[in-house]
């Protein structure tokens, strides 16, 4: 309302001063018209630009998990290598990273689950990776001074194991996640002294344990 009477005075106004006054109010109220009409479309493209931006993709060729989901099993992974026990503990670390990380109940049989995730251990390898090349004197039993000899004894492993995991729906067999070609590796030091030697492969085989765990969960939960 009181727009059209603030228009109806600029226009009486207009009259009294003549044409050009009168050609200038109307430009005005064109120009005003206009941008009333473009603020909305302003405001529909801003909305439209800061909705998408909130959006986000994932990479991945995985599942949705089911709504439902509340109860994983977790298989032991099967060993096809020689090397005794790694199963247990990447198995164990698995489960100790969804119950740290994840509100799903975690359990070892698929009986009572909804979706069951198994896996297996397809290569384990330890292979010198570092080299000590010092020479070392040779024993010697008689008065003729020692040799040096350079010998190549390895200070550095390095373990390697391929696996690959299935995590799928346990009534409808639908596949939720896969990955057939997780590698990791994990070096560890031997020691050169002989009077101070500890075998450091346990500990790196829990380390490579750990990083598995944490990146399958990670793994799992991002691409949903």
């Amino acid at each position: 309302m009181r727009r059209v009477m603030r228009r109806n005075t600029f226009m009486i106004v207009a009259r009294r001063v003549g044409s050009p006054a009168l050609h200038r109010v109307r430009f005005y109220f064109k120009y005003l018209n206009l941008k009333f009409e473009i603020l909305p479309l302003v405001f529909c493209v801003s909305a439209a630009i800061f909705l998408s931006a909130c959006g986000y993709h994932v990479a991945g060729k995985s599942a949705q998990l089911p709504p439902g989901l509340k109860v994983i099993a977790v298989s032991a992974l099967k060993n096809d290598t020689t090397h005794y026990r790694i199963e247990q503990r990447m198995t164990e670390a698995v489960v100790h990273e969804f119950l740290a990380r994840t509100r799903y109940r975690i359990v070892s049989s698929g009986d009572s689950a909804d979706a069951v995730l198994s896996g297996e251990i397809m290569s384990f390898e330890a292979t010198p990776a570092v080299f000590d090349t010092t020479p070392a004197p040779a024993p010697s039993t008689s008065g003729v001074p020692a040799i040096n000899t350079t010998t190549a004894r390895a200070t550095t492993m390095l373990v390697s194991v391929h696996l690959k995991v299935l995590l799928e729906e346990r009534e409808t067999k639908k596949t939720l996640y896969k990955n057939d070609n997780y590698l990791f590796r994990e070096p560890y030091e031997i020691s050169t002294d002989p009077s101070v030697f500890f075998d450091e492969q346990g500990p790196a085989i829990e380390r490579m344990s750990r990083d598995f765990a944490a990146r399958l969960v990670s793994d799992i939960l991002e691409n949903f």
